[in-house]
């Protein structure tokens, strides 16, 4: 991740992603949202459960690959291998940040 030198807030989210819910809802602020596989999670008790949740159901790694900043969003290409289906994957994260934490996260393929 340092060799992307991704924005603090999207290096703490992927440095939180390999630990627990309650880690990454800390990322966001505090009306922050997720969208992931066509829902969407508003606050940080929704967004740990989302997390929680997809760490109960498959073990994964993420792998930042590149970065590309446009407008005020920032996109890092991740290759994400675990034990899900059609596993790896290389997914988008596309990050809107304010106020040095995470305000929107969409996750796509």
């Amino acid at each position: 991740m340092k060799a992307l030198n991704l924005p603090d807030p999207i290096a703490a989210y992927f440095d939180a992603d390999q630990r627990d819910g309650h880690a990454v809802a800390r990322c966001f602020t505090r009306d922050g949202r997720v969208t992931d596989e066509g829902e969407t999670h508003v606050g940080p008790a929704a967004i740990e459960a989302w997390k929680t949740a997809a760490s109960a159901r498959f073990s994964y790694t993420t792998e930042p690959l590149s970065l590309e900043k446009a407008d005020r969003r920032y996109v890092v290409t991740s290759r994400v291998t675990g034990t899900f289906p059609g596993s790896p994957v290389d997914l988008r994260f596309t990050f809107l940040l304010e106020r040095g934490r995470i305000a929107s996260l969409v996750i796509t393929p």
